[in-house]
């Protein structure tokens, strides 16, 4: 039950964040689509286990689980000016650049920023969001790998 409650958690995840891209028109980040990948192998874990069961797929279902809390703390602290971000998704700092270097990074700059909160509840981003959530389906995955056979 624990599996299940896991796995559907990155798939209820998964399905929101296809509801605000595809129904809410918020396209996705570089980052928010790099968080997508260890809920979509999360959910391939909990199938995986519900045939087989072992606690081995649990933990592997919690790391899937770490993997995108840390990447979408990782995102929140982007978005929040705590560090950069990578510049293939972020502004950066046009200090010091000449006019051809700033028009260049215009020209090349992806159409949806890793740097920008584009929605937020409660004052958290949806990247905020993840990370919680995400440690949360961490705890069900660890209680159902240290749950005895």
């Amino acid at each position: 039950m624990l599996i299940v409650m896991a796995a559907g958690g990155s798939l209820a995840l998964m399905l929101g964040a296809f509801g605000f891209q595809y129904i809410g028109g918020l396209p996705p980040c570089a980052m928010c689509i790099w968080q997508r990948y260890p809920h979509v192998a999360a959910i391939a874990i909990g199938l995986i286990a519900l045939r087989f069961g072992t606690p081995l797929l649990a933990w592997l279902g919690a790391g899937a689980a770490f993997a995108t809390a840390a990447i979408g703390g990782y995102h929140t602290g982007v978005e929040r000016g705590w560090w950069e971000g990578p510049s293939t998704c972020t502004s950066g700092s046009i200090s010091g650049l000449s006019t051809d270097e700033l028009f260049d990074q215009i020209m090349n700059a992806p159409l949806v920023r890793c740097d920008e909160v584009p929605w937020e509840m409660f004052g958290l981003s949806m990247a905020s969001w993840n990370m919680v959530i995400s440690l949360i389906l961490m705890g069900l995955w660890i209680a159902a790998a240290r749950r005895p056979a």
